[in-house]
């Protein structure tokens, strides 16, 4: 990832953090781990929140002679890198930022998945869940969800929005299904492309998950934040309101985590869970995550493997209310 002022500093303080990963607790029994070079695949273009967070993880966990090399394959939202990792050696040295996209919405978005997530992957943990933030031009005269939905219904065929992903994507088509506004979605390859077109005016509004969108709410950004996707204010921004206090019972959000092929042993899943959560509970790493608009969690193996199919039921509801047909 290029140096990007803040977060490159961000990424500087990981350093320390690193520093102290040698001798931790998942690699004080038996044979030490990581053993040999670690690799993650990123399904996402470098930059954005899951690149970052796996970013964050990976200067945590190298030491010297064992780097942690982060792999961006983006493309086809997320399943052309996480397709990829499905067939990567199952040797507790690979993985895939995973996340609701890739594992708990796209099994209702594809008509053909070229992998399934329960029986291709294992999943290891969770960094953390994140909300959507709904962006608009600093100029635009939308102020609130209100006036979103105002215009919508005085706009002949609605208003146009941005989407790169099911995160991006299922928000806007939830707020077009519960409050019967027109609304007309517009893909992009990645979200950097639509905070371009954001600006320029192309598209009315987007919903960009916390992490990448930190950057782009900075001051002088040329975007100004409308509400978030949480079903409550976030108490990091409380000046920002959640979409729930326009549109009763609206919530919806995302999450990082880390799988790794489904024949990865037991044992060194175990061990990766625990470095993810060491890494969670490390001050600086938690940090990190939280300036990104993360909100750290750790969960074990099971409480992980749990919470997927928890939220793949939820997933499925929601694409259903938003009337989103597989392609």
């Amino acid at each position: 990832m290029r140096p990007m002022g803040r977060r490159a500093a961000i990424m500087a303080a990981m350093a320390t953090a690193a520093g102290a990963a040698s001798g931790t607790a998942w690699g004080q029994a038996g044979e030490a781990w990581p053993s040999r070079p670690v690799r993650i695949i990123v399904p996402s273009a470098p930059g954005g929140g899951a690149d970052f967070t796996a970013r964050v993880f990976g200067r945590f966990l190298e030491r010297p002679g064992l780097p942690v090399i982060i792999e961006n394959r983006p493309g086809a939202g997320a399943v052309i890198g996480t397709d990829a990792a499905k067939s990567m050696p199952a040797d507790g040295h690979n993985f895939v930022l995973a996340t609701n996209s890739t594992h708990a919405a796209n099994p209702f978005l594809f008509k053909q998945l070229p992998y399934d997530p329960v029986r291709d992957f294992a999943m290891v943990g969770l960094f953390g869940s994140f909300q959507s933030i709904l962006i608009v031009d600093a100029r635009s005269p939308h102020q609130s969800v209100a006036d979103i939905v105002a215009a919508a219904r005085a706009t002949r065929g609605g208003l146009f929005f941005g989407y790169y992903s099911s995160s991006s994507r299922v928000p806007s088509e939830l707020l077009r299904a519960a409050t019967g506004i027109e609304l007309t979605g517009v893909s992009y390859r990645n979200v950097t492309q639509i905070l371009t077109d954001l600006r320029g005016g192309d598209v009315a509004f987007a919903f960009v998950d916390a992490l990448s969108a930190a950057p782009a709410l900075q001051e002088g950004s040329g975007l100004r934040p409308v509400a978030t996707s949480a079903p409550r204010r976030d108490p990091r921004r409380p000046e920002l309101p959640a979409v729930a206090e326009t549109v009763p019972g609206f919530a919806m959000e995302g999450w990082m985590g880390l799988a790794a092929p489904a024949a990865t042993p037991p044992a060194l899943l175990a061990r990766a869970n625990a470095a993810m959560a060491q890494a969670v509970a490390t001050p600086e790493v938690r940090k990190a995550l939280e300036d990104q608009g993360l909100t750290p969690r750790s969960l074990g193996l099971e409480e992980a493997k749990d919470f997927l199919a928890a939220d793949t039921a939820r997933w499925r509801e929601w694409v259903r209310i938003a009337g989103i047909q597989p392609e």
